[in-house]
């Protein structure tokens, strides 16, 4: 966390909000640590938190069928909403987030996730499960996503972006895995009521108080520059109006073929990990005779691995070429869900090589992506960009959630899903090499 003397022994302006966050930057001046790094951190807790309390309807699959007799395509429907809301909230989020800032929009959303989990306390019909974790919850955890991750290591930081996309990308996709266990206990030994109050008491106590004293859009706003920076950064141009800043991005950007590539790869991205795995893991766990707690327990073994997989991913895309990590992530992701099904039957080895080599490439897909799409997009707009890209991660994940929940109802297994994500896996693998290469037309075409 100690920058070179570029990075700390900078020459300070005149913040825009002279307040505690200069005072706090300053004393960290003297101890030749740079305010980014706190940014960073508060970044990570926020995101990982954010993260467990998106992920706790694939908890309450279970009992929420033991105790209101919901199917699980039912619920997973619930999921389906959820997920796609909160991809599709990023791209408008993130350019809220350059009208408003980012504490601002943050704040606003974790309220609104305290909201939509207290009031889910007292439901008792589909709707209001519909309503509150797919609506409410989804749409606020949209402002919360990974292109929260892309904004602030491209504007806090002048150097190592890729291992810093890393640390938050890797906060966000361990958080949904590594508080399951913990969501998981509590709703078996206590009620799936007490999971929901457990996420409005952390919302409120701890995470919403370290955004409000901590948290800033750019080193601007304090009167330093971004970590490594040798020079000032231009100031950010003023935005058009969000929505229409968002769809215009999207508009120019979509016809190009390295971002449609890109959209690609990352729905499969979404759809082998959030949508498959992480909404129905536990689920298929109890189909071979795991307990909930242990198939909750898998998916945080998973998250283990992840944390070490995408904080490396971020530090490989600083150094090599980011299709063939792409490659490399989608085969490999791709070649264990085809075996999956078999080894939750074993319950042997091969259980334990899926849980690694899922792990590790979980998300490790995140920072090569941002790295291309700052690439096809300049870093001035590489927050929106990417949040269209991670949009449709969200809407893989709704679609596999979606769709492992039909396959479990109506065919009675989850396997089908299984070999279906596994080939997918395996095309985005291969397409991921063409982004950012020429067509070459054949010859005697």
């Amino acid at each position: 966390m100690r920058g070179t003397a570029d990075a700390v022994k900078q020459p300070y302006r005149t913040p825009r909000e002279p307040c505690f966050h200069a005072a706090v930057s300053s004393v960290l001046q003297r101890r030749n640590v740079h305010y980014a790094w706190i940014v960073a951190v508060v970044t990570f807790l926020v995101l990982m938190m954010t993260a467990g309390f998106r992920s706790v309807p694939g908890v309450l699959i279970v009992p929420l069928g033991k105790e209101f007799g919901w199917s699980h395509a039912l619920i997973s429907g619930a999921i389906s909403i959820n997920l796609l809301l909160f991809g599709l909230g990023a791209p408008f989020a993130a350019a809220i987030v350059e009208r408003f800032g980012v504490r601002r929009v943050t704040t606003f959303a974790l309220c609104q996730v305290a909201v939509g989990a207290g009031l889910s306390v007292f439901m008792t019909q589909p709707w209001q499960l519909y309503l509150l974790w797919g609506v409410v919850i989804g749409s606020a955890t949209g402002a919360l996503a990974v292109p929260l991750a892309a904004i602030i290591s491209t504007r806090w930081f002048a150097v190592r972006r890729g291992l810093v996309s890393g640390l938050l990308t890797a906060a966000y996709a361990s958080g949904q895995l590594v508080f399951l266990p913990i969501l998981a206990w509590i709703a078996s030994s206590y009620s799936w009521r007490w999971t929901a109050a457990a996420v409005v008491v952390v919302a409120v106590a701890i995470v919403i108080p370290l955004v409000l004293l901590f948290l800033r859009s750019s080193p601007d706003e304090i009167g330093v520059m971004a970590y490594g920076a040798t020079e000032p950064a231009p100031p950010l141009p003023p935005r058009p109006h969000p929505f229409r800043y968002a769809i215009s991005t999207l508009r120019e950007f979509a016809p190009r073929r390295d971002f449609q590539l890109l959209v690609f790869a990352f729905f499969v991205c979404g759809a082998t990990t959030n949508g498959l795995i992480g909404t129905h893991l536990i689920a298929a766990c109890a189909d071979h005779g795991f307990t909930q707690v242990q198939g909750a327990w898998l998916l945080a073994a998973i998250g283990v691995f992840d944390i070490i997989g995408t904080i490396t991913s971020g530090w490989l895309t600083d150094r090599y070429d980011p299709r063939w990590l792409l490659f490399w992530y989608y085969g490999l992701r791709g070649i264990s869900l085809l075996g999956l099904n078999a080894a939750l039957s074993s319950a042997g080895v091969g259980l334990a090589a899926f849980v690694i080599f899922d792990g590790l490439d979980w998300v490790a897909t995140v920072p090569p992506t941002i790295a291309l799409c700052r690439k096809i997009a300049g870093p001035e707009r590489v927050g929106v960009v990417f949040a269209w890209v991670f949009c449709s991660h969200q809407f893989g994940a709704a679609f596999a959630a979606w769709g492992a929940g039909f396959s479990r109802t109506w065919l009675g297994s989850y396997e089908p899903a299984f070999l279906i994500a596994g080939a997918l896996g395996v095309t985005a693998a291969m397409l991921s090499l063409m982004v950012g290469r020429r067509i070459v037309r054949p010859l005697f075409a």
